[in-house]
């Protein structure tokens, strides 16, 4: 678990933007030759300290931990961090290495480097020790930092005595300011920082998503880890000017202060899973390329959002019951515009938007938090059991309209068409816009090309289950075998540990499930080819293979879904 601590804030540090630097041959030889050294260090230390050295280690490490509170470094400390460095690469005995230099060390091949502090460090030989598996790998070749972040476990002393029996060398100073030029030009100048653990699909506009085996780790999902989907610029938003705009049909108007939204209506609390319409993507390219980010399997998320209810904002602005003999649909933009000023925008159902059981929610909290700036900050739209699309962000005006949305996002983008659709047949007006999704699964662990040795003697398979329009998810099916057989996964709707929570009112099941199901090793099996597909309780089931559910823009996409394990039989080498 040197893995999750890698941040002095989870949002703050994202991947460093380096520089080109040589490194001199008597530096390199230098550094081998120190490495040598201490591995001998540390042989030394193991034969003294016996079997007790590894067991204490991982006795240390073996709690999964809590998600840390965490926040951003103050000026002030990062000023004294890069004199320190400066001091370090001065009177420093180990050599000094670039963070280019570093990230070449990414795998087990080339060796895992990472950095902490300032240090540099070869891990290679404590990865098969780590017991949190080889999650630590997700750090190689970058900081430790915001990912040790994500467990209090690594906050003890000799868990960084340990770190640094592996010491090789340390960052140059002018990587370790982590600093990047800013073109005051560029509309993403002004960026949040991210996690380095998301998997970037794109940086303009930023879009990335959590790996998939840190995704199942919570029923939360921590709001740095989530899935990000941005399709402009992340706005700057002063909240003491802003102003939430109510509109549309004549008889309705009113405009809130963030203050007023959080003073004059009642506070809510939702449990809701968003995900992507393109979750999934990465799959339909493999059977033909489709137009879209390639997303993997981790384009969705699970969090608890607060807020005031759309129903008593709407009804504040005088669209009481009669507003559905007027009105068919709720638009909102956002406060995120392109380069011609135009903003995204999207519209939902009315009956949706004014239903008490729909639980709409513009919200300003995030797990517990303020909005982050990449969720919508200072107000977004939460509409449960709705594609993520329809989830406006740094929400600006609410329209109550007799037609949807005119927005690009809502007339020419998530829809779905037939398999024999191409782009010189499509037409976007004959596909409704995506509001409810389908049943989806996903195995997150163990990842397709996995090894599970034969001495195991089981396999642990692990996943997330979702439907949409408030529909419960109530079995998955897991097979080993690519679906001869089938055994059904334990469903969790809670923390680990902890009670689980009772089942939602009919239709309000906004949640996912996490599942685990842990089977024996086939005897005569030398790979296994695992399947996982849900179950909701209208009885909708995913289908079997991609191909019948192909189309042009890759949405919805929800087959079961499948990877390849390799069992390594006792003595392999494989």
């Amino acid at each position: 678990m040197l893995l999750l601590r890698r941040c002095h804030s989870l949002t703050r540090f994202g991947p460093l933007k380096t520089q080109r630097h040589q490194v001199a041959p008597a530096v390199v030889s230098c550094a081998v030759r120190l490495w040598s050294s201490s591995s001998e260090d540390r042989r030394s230390y193991q034969r003294v300290h016996g079997p007790s050295w590894r067991h204490g280690l991982a006795g240390l490490l073996a709690g999964t931990g809590a998600v840390l509170a965490y926040g951003l470094h103050h000026h002030k400390a990062e000023q004294q961090d890069t004199v320190r460095a400066k001091t370090i690469e001065k009177t420093s005995a180990f050599p000094i290495f670039s963070q280019e230099e570093v990230t070449s060390h990414r795998s087990l091949e080339d060796g895992v480097w990472v950095t902490y502090k300032g240090g540099v460090y070869d891990i290679t030989e404590f990865v098969a020790m780590h017991p949190g598996g080889d999650k630590i790998l997700l750090a190689a070749g970058g900081a430790l930092e915001p990912f040790w972040a994500l467990y209090a476990v690594h906050n003890q002393e000799h868990v960084l005595e340990m770190l640094s029996e592996y010491k090789v060398g340390e960052l140059n100073a002018d990587d370790l300011k982590k600093q990047k030029a800013v073109q005051t030009s560029d509309p993403y100048s002004s960026e949040p920082e991210r996690h380095p653990a998301l998997r970037i699909n794109n940086l303009k506009p930023f879009n990335a998503e959590p790996p998939p085996e840190i995704l199942s780790d919570s029923f939360i999902t921590p709001s740095a880890i989530f899935f990000k989907r941005n399709h402009l610029p992340v706005p700057q938003v002063d909240t003491a000017s802003y102003q939430l705009h109510v509109e549309g049909l004549p008889g309705g108007v009113l405009t809130l202060s963030l203050e007023e939204l959080k003073t004059q209506f009642p506070k809510h609390t939702v449990t809701a899973t968003l995900q992507c319409a393109g979750n999934r993507r990465s799959e339909m390219n493999e059977v033909k390329q489709v137009k879209g980010l390639n997303w993997g399997i981790a384009a969705i998320s699970n969090a608890t959002w607060s807020g005031a209810r759309l129903r008593d904002v709407m009804l504040a602005a005088g669209y009481g019951p009669d507003v559905a003999q007027r009105a068919f649909h709720v638009q909102f933009e956002g406060l995120d515009k392109d380069v011609t000023g135009s903003t995204y925008g999207a519209s939902i159902p009315l009956n949706k938007a004014v239903s008490e059981e729909g639980d709409v929610l513009l919200a300003y909290e995030m797990n517990g938090q303020d909005l982050p700036a990449d969720h919508g900050y200072p107000v977004r739209v939460v509409v449960p059991g709705t594609v993520g699309a329809r989830n406006v962000k740094w929400l600006g005006k609410i329209i109550v309209s007799a037609e949807e949305s005119k927005s690009h996002w809502q007339q020419n983008d998530y829809k779905g068409f037939s398999p024999g659709t191409d782009w010189d047949t499509v037409d976007f007006k004959s596909a409704p816009a995506i509001q409810e999704l389908p049943i989806q699964s996903a195995i997150t662990s163990p990842a397709n090309g996995a090894v599970v040795d034969r001495s195991l003697e089981e396999v642990t398979v692990k996943g997330y289950a979702w439907s949409g329009g408030g529909r419960e998810v109530v079995r998955v099916d897991v097979s080993l075998d690519g679906g001869k057989t089938w055994q059904v996964a334990q469903l969790r709707s809670s923390e680990k540990g902890q009670a689980p929570e009772p089942s939602p009112p009919p239709g309000r099941a906004w949640a996912w499930k996490l599942w685990e199901v842990t089977a024996p090793l086939p005897a005569e099996a030398q790979e296994l080819e695992i399947v996982c597909k849900a179950v909701d309780n209208s009885y909708n089931m995913q289908p079997d293979t991609v191909p019948p559910i192909w189309n042009l823009r890759g949405v919805l996409s929800n087959a079961w879904h499948r990877v390849t394990v390799v069992i390594r039989e006792d003595g392999s080498e494989e």
